[in-house]
């Protein structure tokens, strides 16, 4: 890659990621840097949106659940150090996403 493409790509990416800050999106930037580069590659916006939503609200029912089975007490095996509900990346999922 050519460096004036790099650095548009720099560009794109923190244009992206303020106006992500912005909307209250809880995004970080790898994640959206991998959101940008899923839907170049085809897949639909609409469904990799869904499919964060629905991560997201498994997240709050898995920690719900896991407080209501543990008694209420905090629980330190909890891998999620991404800053709360619905932020962090969806690397890892189990989830699969097509292209349309």
């Amino acid at each position: 890659m050519e460096v004036p493409k790099i650095q548009e790509a720099i560009e794109t990416l923190d244009i992206l990621h303020e106006m992500s800050t912005l909307l209250n999106t809880g995004l970080d930037r790898d994640t959206l840097s991998l959101c940008l580069n899923l839907c170049e590659n085809g897949v639909n916006p609409e469904a990799l949106a869904a499919v964060i939503k629905e991560l997201r609200r498994e997240s709050v029912s898995l920690k719900s659940f896991d407080n209501s089975t543990s008694g209420g007490t905090n629980n330190n095996n909890n891998n999620n150090n991404s800053g709360g509900p619905g932020t962090g990346s969806i690397v890892g999922s189990n989830s699969t996403i097509t292209k349309s």
